[in-house]
């Protein structure tokens, strides 16, 4: 490995017991805009960059880069399982569905975002990981207790869960209609939504409503890196830091997890 800048990979104190790693923006070789660890397949950095890039991350895990599975995410709750005995794709060409879960320790499973929750579960033994893509919209309608859910179905008993870099609470200022469809999923989510300083705007709280979801699916043991993606621009991609730049091209950060070998 490179000789890597200390901050290129965060870690989770939750779950020590299996290789994981919620990587930011850092360590790459990307250019301007991408820079520098980009890792986002449908972005239009060049293809030898980002295979590098994500030959960096996997190898942080102990695989190899076509041993890194990712979705093509849609904001849903839909969950891909992959176990013994299963086919997988090549890289970039994994179906479609926001949460991956595995049994298999030769696998690492990666969720890009760029201001959304990602959410790496595993449970207690390490034999059973998880990834999920967390938005607004994903979470609301469900898609980190069907990850929960899935890792079960494989025989996962307790489940630890930890939600990564994403915007904050005091940087994600939305509109009536996003609350609105957001309590329409879920009536329960009114709690994190207060008043923002303009009229019929809010502030939400992704990171405390994704730690609601996975309290509400009993998990006990969860937790949050509490790091804003919008404000830290040194270590983060932030989709909304974009768009109030007035748009352009953005990379995205990828977290990752692999179960332990046993």
């Amino acid at each position: 490995m490179h000789d890597m800048p200390r901050d290129w990979v965060l870690r989770a104190d939750a779950l020590s017991f299996v290789p994981h790693g919620f990587f930011t923006r850092r360590g790459g070789v990307s250019p301007a805009p991408f820079d520098s660890l980009n890792c986002s397949l449908s972005s239009s950095d060049r293809p030898e960059n980002l295979a590098e890039n994500r030959r960096r991350v996997a190898a942080s895990l102990g695989v190899e880069s076509a041993s890194l599975l990712g979705l093509k995410q849609i904001h849903s709750p839909d969950v891909v399982t992959i176990s013994h005995g299963d086919e997988v794709w090549g890289t970039g060409r994994g179906p479609k569905g926001d949460a991956l879960v595995t049994d298999r320790p030769d696998w690492a499973l990666g969720v890009i975002t760029a201001d959304c929750g990602p959410v790496l579960f595993a449970s207690r033994d390490g034999r059973v990981v998880g990834a999920a893509h967390a938005g607004w919209r994903g979470a609301a309608s469900g898609v980190l207790e069907a990850t929960v859910s899935a890792m079960r179905q494989l025989g996962a008993g307790e489940i630890v869960a930890s939600v990564g870099p994403c915007i904050a609470p005091w940087s994600y200022e939305v509109g009536a209609d996003m609350r609105d469809s957001v309590l329409a999923l879920d009536p329960a989510a009114h709690m994190f939504f207060i008043p923002a300083q303009r009229r019929e705007h809010f502030m939400f709280d992704l990171p405390g409503y994704c730690l609601a979801r996975l309290r509400r699916a009993g998990l006990k043991h969860i937790s949050a890196l509490g790091l804003d993606t919008l404000r830290d621009s040194r270590r983060f991609f932030s989709h909304r830091r974009r768009t109030l730049a007035g748009g352009g091209a953005i990379g995205h950060q990828i977290s990752a997890i692999r179960a332990r070998s046993l």
